[in-house]
């Protein structure tokens, strides 16, 4: 039975996170579409063809998506759909080691899943215009991109804490709010590191640009793992230290 309802819960991971993908970083594919043939102005190398009005539509893409799956699978599964959160509650004891695993296999596939899905959609154009895939934009070194990760994703897990976690919180909310942060992140520091904030929301994209000929960017991948994990895991850590929830919580 255990392994039974540990099945149903990853399997309710593997859909979030895929609608989470899809639905994400088909809004940055859309997007490319849309602008394909834009010039940028001259010698402005920032500015390549994304303005900030669609980066707020992108960011709300992402924002459906997550407020969507935490009411749809928030009571099943807890609606972790990023392995940064699952790492940072089962550091702060509150997801158990045996589950863990699970959860983020079924995150990284259906991640993998949508950006495959993308492409049976779309077609090659789609892995042209990268796939949403996350990188370090013009300007941004290693360092800086995994600070910037780590300080979005901090923001993210706070949010999550304060909202889903701590059941002094008021019901109801925490969908929105967990949603409208991630949209925040993306519309301020997407031209910075196309705010991640999700190891595997980076995973899916990139698997499948490089087994079908696109973009090869794993040697950016650490940033996305390692700024995801410490915001999180600090993110939950001071909340506790400043809010003092109960054991049972």
């Amino acid at each position: 039975m255990a392994v039974t309802n540990l099945m149903k819960r990853a399997l309710a991971e593997l859909i979030g996170t895929y609608v989470l993908v899809f639905l994400g970083t088909g809004s940055v594919v859309t997007t490319v579409l849309l602008m394909e043939g834009w010039e940028a102005f001259p010698g402005n190398q920032f500015n390549i063809g994304i303005d900030i009005a669609a980066w707020f539509a992108i960011g709300m893409s992402f924002a459906i998506a997550i407020t969507s799956m935490v009411y749809a699978f928030g009571h099943i599964s807890g609606t972790h759909i990023n392995p940064a959160v699952s790492l940072a509650l089962w550091a702060t004891g509150r997801f158990p080691t045996k589950d863990l695993p699970a959860y983020i296999i079924a995150q990284l596939i259906g991640a993998s899943l949508a950006s495959f899905s993308l492409v049976a959609i779309l077609g090659m154009r789609a892995v042209d215009t990268g796939l949403g895939a996350t990188s370090m934009f013009y300007g941004v070194g290693y360092g800086q991109a995994i600070f910037c990760e780590a300080v979005c994703t901090f923001f993210l897990m706070l949010t999550i804490m304060g909202t889903a976690v701590d059941r002094r919180a008021t019901p109801g909310f925490a969908g929105l709010a967990i949603g409208l942060v991630v949209a925040a992140d993306v519309i301020v520091v997407g031209n910075i590191t196309g705010s991640s904030l999700n190891p595997a929301r980076t995973f899916g994209p990139y698997l499948a640009e490089s087994l079908l000929g696109g973009a090869n960017l794993w040697a950016q991948f650490p940033i996305y793992i390692i700024g995801p994990i410490a915001g999180a895991l600090v993110a939950a850590f001071l909340y506790d230290f400043v809010a003092e929830p109960k054991k049972a919580d």
